[in-house]
């Protein structure tokens, strides 16, 4: 019935073997998703999610799908991470589960950590996952690095940052071509100025401005980051170009105020969207 579009005969049959069989995890699973995705139902999904991974933990794949429902409707990101920490064996029975767990180490301000779990696990790619894994290995460099650099640590920031241009084997995944670095070049920047070299930090921030401007919905993993278009106006800052770097952060203002309320649809070929879908989304 719910892979005919019959959602209430299935929910209602679901509810069903659930009163007959309690103890069934499955049925739970079920009704959590229907009661998100066809009801809108947050509170009853959550816990008929609750209740399946209670019923059956060592299911890594319930408890993703937990962990995502948590996501959506914006669960605090250190209760998310506390809960998947206190389960790392499920964690680590999943790729997908463990760039949750990475992207809320890197969210709490935890790189380190983030970084020792993507250097010392081999992923996989994924349908779904292009560019989470990489993404996150680079985040978690870059945030190291500008830790260096408050620190006063130029030629430690640098060898973070030299790192993050290039992703290991044990990622699964090459770099794009035409990889927007921004971010990486602007620390860099930073650190050769910190050495006294004001010819390699110009050379690094010029590399900085480099990309384009232009603006539009980050859906897909190749789309270019909002925030490598802010630090081309932080290097043009950074090279006393003031002008051009407030033209950018006021592009960066009004596509925000134009676009809020736009509503987003996915191409029908989207075959590079970042993301497993489980629950129905409002991309808007």
């Amino acid at each position: 019935y719910y892979a005919r579009r019959a959602y209430d005969q299935a929910i209602d049959l679901w509810e069903r073997a659930a009163a007959l069989d309690p103890q069934f995890a499955t049925v739970h699973r079920n009704l959590g998703l229907a009661y998100m995705n066809k009801r809108g139902d947050a509170e009853r999904a959550r816990a008929s999610y609750a209740r399946a991974v209670a019923l059956d933990s060592a299911d890594a794949r319930v408890f993703f799908e937990l962990d995502q429902l948590d996501k959506k409707l914006g669960r605090d990101p250190a209760e998310r991470l506390a809960n998947l920490a206190a389960h790392r064996a499920l964690v680590d029975e999943r790729d997908d589960l463990t760039v949750e767990y990475v992207t809320l180490l890197n969210l709490t301000g935890r790189h380190a950590e983030a970084l020792d779990v993507l250097t010392t696990r081999t992923f996989h790619p994924w349908e779904g996952g292009e560019g989470k894994v990489s993404g996150q290995y680079v985040a978690a460099l870059v945030e190291l690095a500008k830790q260096a650099l408050d620190a006063g640590d130029a030629r430690a920031a640098l060898a973070l940052l030299e790192r993050a241009r290039t992703y290991p084997d044990n990622l699964a995944e090459g770099k794009l071509a035409g990889a927007q670095e921004n971010a990486i070049h602007y620390q860099r920047g930073r650190a050769f100025a910190l050495l006294g070299d004001p010819v390699l930090a110009n050379e690094a921030f010029r590399l900085a401005t480099r990309g384009s401007a232009e603006l539009g919905a980050a859906l897909y993993y190749n789309d270019q980051p909002p925030e490598m278009v802010l630090y081309q106006a932080l290097a043009h800052a950074a090279l006393g170009n003031p002008d051009r770097a407030g033209a950018i952060c006021k592009m960066l203002v009004d596509y925000g105020e134009t676009h809020a309320g736009d509503e987003v649809k996915m191409d029908y070929f989207a075959v590079s969207l970042p993301d497993f879908v489980v629950f129905e989304d409002d991309l808007a």
